[in-house]
């Protein structure tokens, strides 16, 4: 191993106890999405303790640091996101959040943490790293609602950069081990409300009234049986409504009932057709049930589609850390959604998949309640967003 290699992991795991506390200080301080002033203030206050230049954005609720401007040569960028869940942490642990009804149950704070390890080690070890060498870290805000990788990228985060990669942990992959795959990762996702309205009245007259409940019903459930016979079989498509409002009383006919839902795509072409099909139901279920339907799309997000080349410089960084036979081909893409797609509309790039499942111990999923992970991942994360930024910046640089 070349000179930088052994100083950047030497210091990286010289500050592995201070890396530890970092993630448990953003854990126990959740901040939700559109929230995460303090997060970004304490991330920042860690950058000037260090010397490391750096700006907020105009919102301050993120930063870039390293390089902020690009000299004339192509940036290797790299995103942490910072923003925790409305999910009351069911944790035993001593760092377990002290904000009721918020925590960090997708592992942004390891992902934070991550970055800022990684941004120190090749800060500090600056003089040794080949040159000309450009990098730039990048800790968004807002991912859980899609928004904070636009606002990044209107806030300049990259003017300039060649390539980005990101980190996003997996706590169905053993520590020790990333996953990764070519070509689409996450899927094209786009919020869904449907307003329903009626003519409210007693429920022991229903004929009187023209019940939005009744229409829901059938609408939900017509979507649910025609939408996946309305698309390619070989395309995968998902529907769900997760949220049903309409009524306060058992003995009255609401005036009105608002379903909210995703629908999960791996094409934007799919994407079209099944908002047409779905505004085409509700068309014909209005007319059946004398009622008016209201569907409209809000945030959505694009899918992940990692570069080949990029890909490739990613998993030579990560091999370097964990060795090649820790790395695991993911064979089908997530219907999972990951706002990290809107930095690929500015320059190609790779995400990968972070094992921090411990052995022995229950795994729990992406968004529950019990979260948590093996913090032994986070010094290997962040050598491997250290080491893929600078592969991917000679990379840059070479080409």
């Amino acid at each position: 191993m070349t000179d930088w290699r052994n100083a950047v992991d030497s210091w990286i795991d010289s500050h592995a106890d201070e890396l530890r506390s970092l993630r448990r200080h953003l854990h126990s301080h959740p901040e939700p999405s559109r929230e995460e002033f303090q997060t970004i203030r304490f991330l920042a206050s860690r950058l000037e303790a260090e010397g490391v230049p750096y700006e907020l954005t105009p919102s301050r609720r993120g930063i870039l640091a390293g390089a902020l401007e690009a000299d004339g040569r192509p940036l290797a960028a790299f995103r942490a996101d910072v923003d925790a869940l409305r999910i009351t942490d069911a944790k035993d642990v001593e760092y377990r959040s002290r904000q009721d009804g918020v925590m960090h149950a997708c592992g942004h704070d390891a992902h934070a943490t991550m970055a800022l390890g990684a941004t120190l080690a090749l800060w500090r070890c600056r003089e040794i790293l080949p040159s000309p060498l450009a990098w730039r870290a990048l800790f968004q805000p807002a991912e859980e609602v899609g928004e904070g990788a636009f606002e990044m990228v209107a806030a300049g985060a990259m003017e300039g950069v060649g390539a980005i990669l990101a980190l996003h942990v997996d706590p169905e992959r053993p520590t020790g081990r990333v996953g990764y795959r070519v070509g689409p990762l996450t899927a094209f996702c786009h919020e869904l409300q449907v307003t329903i309205r009626g003519a409210g009245g007693h429920a022991a007259r229903p004929h009187q009234a023209c019940d939005p409940i009744i229409a829901a019903s059938q609408f939900v459930s017509s979507v649910y049986q025609l939408v996946p016979r309305s698309v390619d079989a070989r395309d995968p498509t998902v529907v769900t409504f997760g949220s049903i409002q309409g009524g306060t009383s058992g003995n009255v006919v609401p005036e009105e009932v608002v379903l909210r839902g995703t629908i999960r795509t791996l094409s934007r072409a799919s994407s079209q057709r099944v908002a047409e099909r779905i505004q085409q139901i509700a068309e014909g279920v209005a007319t059946a049930t004398e009622t008016s339907f209201a569907v409209s799309l809000g945030n959505s997000t694009d899918g992940v589609v990692n570069d080949p080349g990029v890909t490739g410089t990613c998993l030579r960084a990560a091999g370097e850390v964990l060795g090649p036979a820790n790395l695991e081909e993911i064979p089908l893409p997530s219907m999972g959604g990951e706002d990290f797609a809107g930095y690929l509309t500015q320059a190609p790039g790779c995400l990968l998949r972070l094992g921090v499942a411990e052995e022995g111990k229950t795994r729990h999923h992406l968004h529950s309640p019990h979260f948590d992970i093996d913090e032994r991942a986070l010094t290997l994360g962040a050598k491997i967003l250290a080491h893929g930024a600078i592969l991917t910046a000679e990379a840059l640089a070479d080409a």
